[in-house]
């Protein structure tokens, strides 16, 4: 005699057999993971101790114009007097601080980013440093930086022409030339 077999479970494990499919972006979660391992470091070994593990760089979006190049960083809580940007030649550099704010109680939870950060740019040419404009608004440090003259992308216009063309037209000019100026011409040669 032969047993029965039980096709629900065959179902349920191929069912489990199938791949699964990533709910959130793998990326941020690797993302996030070395942020919370970042932080436990910095937590246990001190920011003074390791002054190059407690440097962050804050998100950053650069466009670029035909006139200038724009900067835009997001430095929530920071206030403009704690920021430091300089250009040099073709390089970029805000630098400053998130001071930790004094709390009364446990902090249960931190998610909020302190400490030093420093955010550096190498723009791909010549700039006017001397045209450098910031703002702060928001939360978002504004920069805009001007391309040089030599930079700027500079229009040419085309114009249509016949291959041969400007040869006839020469020789047309040519011929309506008046025969005493073309004599003279010649004379003075």
């Amino acid at each position: 005699m032969s047993t029965p077999v039980r096709r629900q479970q065959q179902q349920r494990q191929g069912a489990m057999e199938r791949p699964r499919v990533w709910a959130r972006n793998p990326l941020a979660e690797f993302d996030d993971l070395l942020n919370q391992m970042g932080g436990l470091l910095e937590s246990t070994v001190g920011g003074a101790a390791t002054p190059g593990l407690a440097t962050w760089t804050p998100a950053a979006d650069v466009t670029e114009g035909d006139e200038a190049y724009h900067i835009e960083l997001e430095l929530p809580g920071v206030k403009r007097q704690d920021i430091d940007l300089e250009v040099n030649g073709q390089e970029l550099t805000v630098t400053g601080e998130i001071k930790e704010r004094e709390r009364k109680g446990v902090l249960r939870r931190g998610g909020r980013r302190t400490g030093r950060f420093e955010y550096r740019l190498l723009l791909p040419s010549e700039v006017n440093t001397e045209g450098v404009k910031a703002a702060m608004s928001e939360g978002v440090l504004t920069i805009t930086v001007p391309k040089a003259e030599t930079a700027k992308p500079r229009h040419i216009e085309i114009t249509e022409s016949i291959q041969g063309e400007s040869q006839r037209q020469q020789e047309s000019q040519q011929q309506q030339q008046p025969p005493q100026q073309s004599r003279q011409s010649q004379g003075g040669l």
